[in-house]
């Protein structure tokens, strides 16, 4: 198939870290990019703070996340922030009103639950760190704190800042006032204690990570620098990690390694190599070489995307499941061994399922023993619900395969609602006790590629 065409030029060739970073997609702005670059020539120390107002982060979380994985790859020592401190005071950036005040105890449950996400793609156990703010800013003399640290802020150019400027016209609280300060400072107490010289976030906190490029300057404690990620969104528009049901997680227990495995598989083709680029460590060469594939190469391609991504997040054993229970849905696939050879998934798997891709009639018993909850999203239902029988569109909303009873009423209008394997005719069809298989099943089918089983008791 040829996929390994010559692209010698990049083989090899992307030693400092900074030049895989962009060549990758993850740079938007730094506050030098010679700078920055010359930083990389020896080992440094860089940080990423996470916000921890959920006890998990999302797959929008996933580029900062990657930027230190790279870190660590290329000899680096990478830290991830908890803003375990400045989560109580709330970040105004990119918000129209006050976030919600959250309590202490919220605060180290959500921080540990992060942990434990972030642990999946930094080895905590040879040289990145993780650490969290409340360590020093809830200890803080603030009398002292205004004297040493607010003395070097100039109101004028914190007005200026465009996540202050957005919040002046609803309203600027003035505790949130104050997290610029706190942001910063939390840069000069990593510049002190860890020599920490680089801070990375998002485009929403260029402001910030400025103003602790300042404060360590004014300090007169040396020179630091600054880099932000770009915001990701999909080629229709649409933000990173949102879909009709909602945040895609990384916790297992909020978004399983299933329904996580096919929100990669279902990437619009116009976003597989960028996605690739960004959401894997396969090689760049290999990556650039199938830009311009289609067809049934592309849909290889997306199944690599996914097995990568959810093995990074959920690890080899659960991606390979996901892998097997989605192949069981849609029947053998078979994988060029040229396309991405440096991903080590299987090749090929052949299942007794054939494959709903060809508009085959689905051999719903088959699949029914495919559908493993550990593997395969299941709701279970009390049977004295269906003696009078659930509409559809009610049962598919509830289930989670539409986000709403009328984009389901839609769906099945459209041709694209399934009971075991049987297209819908109308929305407000009765899904009954008959529809039960041997099983004890109910098979959901929302479009091509989203299943749901309904197992009844």
């Amino acid at each position: 198939m040829g996929f390994l065409r010559d692209h010698q030029q990049w083989r090899g060739s992307l030693k400092n870290v900074f030049d895989i970073l962009k060549k990758r997609g993850f740079i938007e702005q730094t506050t030098d990019d010679e700078a920055v670059r010359l930083l990389f020539d020896r080992p440094v120390t860089c940080y990423v703070g996470f916000d921890p107002t959920a006890s998990s982060l999302h797959v929008g979380s996933l580029i900062p996340i990657m930027s230190l994985a790279h870190m660590q790859r290329q000899g680096h020592r990478p830290i991830a922030l908890v803003g375990g401190g400045t989560g109580l005071v709330g970040d105004p950036s990119g918000k129209t009103e006050l976030r919600q005040m959250l309590t202490l105890e919220d605060v180290k449950e959500n921080a540990e639950g992060i942990r434990k996400q972030l642990a999946a793609f930094i080895n905590f156990e040879e040289g990145a760190l993780l650490v969290n703010n409340a360590d020093w800013l809830t200890e803080l003399n603030y009398i002292r704190f205004l004297r040493e640290i607010g003395r070097h802020f100039s109101v004028n150019r914190m007005l200026a800042a465009e996540s202050y400027k957005m919040r002046m016209q609803t309203g600027l609280n003035f505790i949130e006032f104050n997290y610029m300060l706190l942001q910063a400072y939390d840069f000069l107490h990593m510049y002190e204690k860890y020599a920490c010289k680089l801070q990375m976030g998002g485009s929403d906190q260029w402001g910030n990570i400025l103003a602790g490029v300042d404060l360590i300057r004014r300090a007169g404690q040396g020179t630091a620098q600054g880099m932000t990620f770009p915001l990701i969104t999909a080629s229709t528009g649409a933000k990173m990690g949102k879909t009709a049901q909602g945040a895609v997680w990384l916790d297992a227990s909020r978004t399983s390694a299933y329904d996580y495995y096919q929100f990669w598989i279902n990437t619009d083709d116009a976003d597989v190599v960028r996605f690739l680029l960004l959401f894997t460590f396969l090689p760049i060469d290999e990556i650039e070489a199938v830009r311009d594939i289609e067809g049934a190469d592309l849909n290889a391609a997306k199944t690599i995307l996914a097995i990568e991504a959810t093995r990074l997040a959920h690890g080899k054993k659960e991606a390979l499941k996901a892998f097997e229970a989605a192949s069981g849905m849609f029947g053998k696939r078979s994988i060029d061994p040229e396309l991405l050879p440096g991903s080590k998934i299987p090749r090929s798997i052949t299942l007794n399922v054939q494959n709903l891709h060809h508009g085959h009639h689905l051999d719903h018993v088959h699949l029914a023993e495919k559908c493993d909850p550990s593997l395969v999203p299941t709701t279970v239902v009390e049977p004295d619900r269906l003696k009078e029988g659930i509409p559809a569109f009610k049962l598919f909303h509830e289930v989670g395969l539409c986000a709403s009873g009328g984009a389901a009423r839609r769906l099945i209008q459209q041709g694209g609602g399934y009971v075991n394997g049987e297209r819908l005719e109308m929305f407000d069809y009765k899904v009954t006790y008959n529809n039960v298989n041997k099983e004890k099943m109910i098979i959901l089918r929302a479009g091509k590629k989203q299943f749901h089983c309904v197992k009844v008791t």
